[in-house]
This record gives structure tokens, sequence and C-alpha cells, in this order.
């Protein structure tokens, strides 16, 4: 009882602490902290409780989010019978073929194996088998056939692709809806990959300039040229960017915006890459909804270990071409045993000190970087925010707890942001990570509201924008905390209302 109350008392005065070096504060935001004081204070934080606290909490906005991994595999099994496709019970892989769909469907249905989405919701064994390959459900409690977690993770996005490639403005709105249901007013997804141009001669040479960086930015510049002569190349970037605003259109309204970024993946050869890095460059400037570029696939992957000073080299060679162009990099998403050990050394620092990233998504191999304190100092001055995300980091990578180097970010004033990465796939929510990062870490409210608003504040959007997202989130704020206040007096007659 007694380490329970210092606890307590030591959060309460780092919360008025903190607040003081803020300003005055209301009484409601005082009495909210006292309460999220309270929630994480006791031997075991209250996690019941603690994920009413976050669901009600407006949590500004998701600032690492793939688009294709949002989405839940059930709506995927829903889009089955839009698309005319079916699932083959025995590989639960989406076939595409037409010819083999319909033979399928000329069959009795006991002998067919290519299940609709009505027959597969019929088929309780089928369904199950398709949820556990599409997504991590039954992962943890051993309901299924496991493969290692960062296997399972990757491996979805196979599965699903025919229907996640397609669909986009209802996929869209899904996402819309469930971030408002959990007072989520900003989304920045990581939408579609970049239109690109495979050059075996261009592969050739990228590998031999690549130590020297005047021969290998001479062949990018050279390579540029080409690209912006490339009638049809420049037609598909035009296609590109068409096809983000149509399935965007009715998305925005007056409590909820989303943005978009352009990818690349950095699992293809270095002409495939660059291509589509100039695609998305170019992509940024056609269209206000494209607000950025990143880099994906999996970090740990042995093209992406071989080329990785090679992309981060093309990425500083564009950000000098485009300036204005922001860009957020998967950076340092491995752990011990993930690669050599010489492979953990490198990978923010040249995402931040060679690319010249805005933003750093995961950073979980901090520790393990050769230049960690110099890179901490650069971070923390220029701030360069990291995309924090628990759960996916937990999953993939095993990293969690005080394993998790959030605990350096937060200890060398590193900015962060609490984000989801693939909430579909790894089947939770961004209530949920603030949960996890509140029961871990115990932070006090300031802190926590504090992540609400830099995930407004190292939005990619204009300065006008964010200050209208940052006005809106005050009056959340100040709903909420009325509501909080109300609830620590003893009083639920009020109910919760974050949005008019």
């Amino acid at each position: 009882m007694q380490i329970r109350s210092r606890l307590v008392l030591a959060l309460l005065a780092a919360a008025a602490a903190s607040a003081q070096a803020k300003g005055p504060v209301t009484a409601n935001e005082a009495a909210t902290a006292r309460y999220f004081a309270q929630l994480v204070g006791g031997k075991h934080a209250q996690q019941s409780a603690l994920t009413m606290f976050f669901s009600q909490m407006p949590k500004g906005g998701d600032l690492h989010h793939h688009y294709s991994g949002a989405l839940y595999a059930e709506q995927y099994v829903d889009f089955l019978d839009k698309q005319g496709l079916c699932v083959n019970k025995l590989t639960y892989r989406i076939e595409t073929d037409k010819k083999i769909i319909d033979a399928e469907r000329a069959l009795p249905a006991p002998q067919r194996n290519c299940l609709s989405s009505g027959e597969l919701y019929a088929d309780d064994h089928s369904y199950r088998e398709v949820l556990q390959r599409w997504s991590s459900k039954d992962f943890d409690n051993h309901g299924a056939i496991q493969p290692p977690p960062d296997r399972q993770f990757f491996q979805t996005f196979g599965y699903f692709g025919p229907v996640s490639n397609a669909n986009f403005a209802e996929g869209l709105q899904t996402l819309k809806q469930r971030a408002v249901a959990e007072n989520v007013s900003y989304i920045e997804t990581m939408f579609k990959l970049a239109p690109f141009k495979g050059d075996k001669a261009f592969d050739d040479a990228a590998w031999k300039a690549a130590n020297d960086d005047a021969a290998f930015d001479a062949l990018l510049r050279q390579q540029q040229s080409a690209l912006e002569q490339d009638a049809a190349f420049n037609g598909n970037v035009k296609d590109y960017v068409a096809r983000i605003e149509s399935a965007a259109a009715g998305i925005d309204d007056a409590e909820f915006t989303m943005r978009y970024q352009a990818y690349v993946l950095r699992l293809l050869g270095p002409s495939q890459v660059f291509s589509s890095m100039v695609a998305g460059f170019k992509a940024v400037g056609q269209s206000p909804l494209i607000v950025g570029v990143n880099i994906v696939g999996q970090e740990s992957q042995m093209v992406s270990m071989r080329d990785y000073a090679l992309h981060m080299k093309m990425f500083r060679f564009l950000k000098k071409q485009y300036p204005n162009v922001k860009v957020a990099l998967h950076a340092g998403e491995l752990a011990l045993g993930d690669v050599p050990p010489e492979g953990l050394k490198f990978h923010i620092d040249q995402a931040v000190n060679v690319a010249m990233a805005d933003r750093i998504g995961h950073g979980i191999d901090l520790a393990y970087e050769k230049n960690v304190i110099a890179l901490l100092k650069k971070m923390k001055e220029a701030r360069v925010p990291v995309e924090i995300n628990l759960t996916s980091n937990g999953f993939i990578s095993g990293v969690s707890g005080d394993n998790h180097p959030v605990t350096l970010y937060r200890k060398f004033g590193v900015p962060f942001v609490i984000s989801t990465d693939d909430a579909g796939v790894t089947r939770h929510d961004l209530s949920h990570e603030y949960v996890l990062f509140a029961s871990r870490y115990r932070p006090d409210y300031a802190e926590v509201k504090r992540l609400s608003y830099a995930s407004i504040e190292y939005a990619f959007l204009p300065a006008a924008q964010r200050a209208r997202l940052t006005a809106q989130l005050d009056q959340r704020f100040a709903r909420f905390e009325s509501v909080m206040a109300g609830l620590t007096a003893g009083s639920m007659s009020q109910p919760f209302k974050q949005r008019k």
C-alpha cells in the first residue's frame, strides 16, 4: 500500500510540475490529471479503466498508418464478391483466374474448393483459417499453425493483396468511421505504391558506383533526366495521382482529415526503387492530398539490407531536388538476431543524416546504433520525431516493455508520437497503443496529452491546417476534461461526447 501511495504521489507531483512548466491549467484538466494518476499509479495499472479513458480521449492523429494493413481481414472477405473472386479453401489464397473461378462455380457445392464470401462465412473452419492467415487472429492463444511472427505478419499482404488493391473508396470510408469512433481526427496513411520502371543497365551501374558519391549522384541525375522525358512514366504518375484523388473524394469534412503518403518498396531492384521515388516526389507536387514519401518492406530481408545505404543516398539526392517534399522513413525496424550485429549499427543514423528524413518509423534498433549519442542529440535538436508502434514492435520483433527504445527517446528528449502501423493485421486500434504506453511506462497526464498534440504538430500538413486541427483539439480536450472531472466527482450523468 505504501509503495502504491508513493507512486501515486510521485505521478501527481510530476503532473503538477509539468503543468507549471506549460502554464496554468484549468480545474478540469487538474482533476483529469489526478484521475489518470490513480489509473497508472498502483502496482498494476488499471487497464480496463485506461481503455475507457483513452477510448474517449482525443488522440489527434495517427502518423504511421498503412492503408492495406489497417483494414481488418473480415472486410477483405466482404470484398471478394464485389470483385467476383473466391478463396481456395486448400491454400486460403484468392483465386483471380476467371477460367478457374467459372469452372469452380460450375461444380456442385460439396466439390467446390473456391469459396465466395457467403460460402466462406458458411464454412466456419475455412473462414477461421482465412482470418488466421490474413491477420494475427488467434496467434497469441496458439489457435493457428504458427510460422515465426515476422513471417506471419509480412505474409498476410500476399494473401489479401488482390482485394486490398481495389475498393479504395469503401476502405477509406471504413478507416474514417473507425477513427472518428475512437476520437482520432487525422490519419496520414501510406496508401499506394508509387509507379516504377525497371532498367537493368542502371541496376548494374548503381551497384558499381555505390561507394563513390559523386559518380552515384551523376548516375542518378542521368536517370532522373531520362525519367522526366519518359512520356509513359509521367503518364503513370498522373494516373497514380488521379486514383488517389478519386479514392479520397468525400473523406475530409469539418471533423476529420486524411492525407496520403506515396511509398516505395525497398525489396525491388535499384532502378525500380529510384524510379518509384521519383514518381513519389513528383506526385507530392501534383496534389495537396499527397503529403510525403516513405519506403516500406521488411527491413531484415536480404535486398533491403544489401541496398539500404544505396536507398538512403537516393533519398538524399531527391531531397536536394525537392527540398519541400517531406520524407518519413521506416528505419531501424530490427531486433537483435534479425540480422548479423553489424546490420544493427547504422540504419537510423543514415535515415537521419544521409536521407534527411523528417520522421522516423519504428526506430527500434536505436541502442545498437554506432553513432547513438550524436544521433539522439541530432534528433532532439532537429526535432526529428519517431513514430512509436508498440503492438507491431512487440508482435513482429519481440521488442516491448523496458527493452523498447521509447524509454531512451523519452529520456533524451527526442520527440515521438504514438501510432498503429497495421492495426488490421495485428488487430488493435490507436486507443490500445495509448493504453500500452500508459500501463508500461507510467507517464503523467500532461505527457499523454502532449503526445496527442504532437501527432498534429509533426503531421506533414501546411501550417494553417495544423493550426486548425490544433484548435479543434483544444476544444475536444476541454470537453473531454469536463467529462473526466464529472466522473471523478462521481457524476456519470453526462454522456461522453467529443465531436459535437
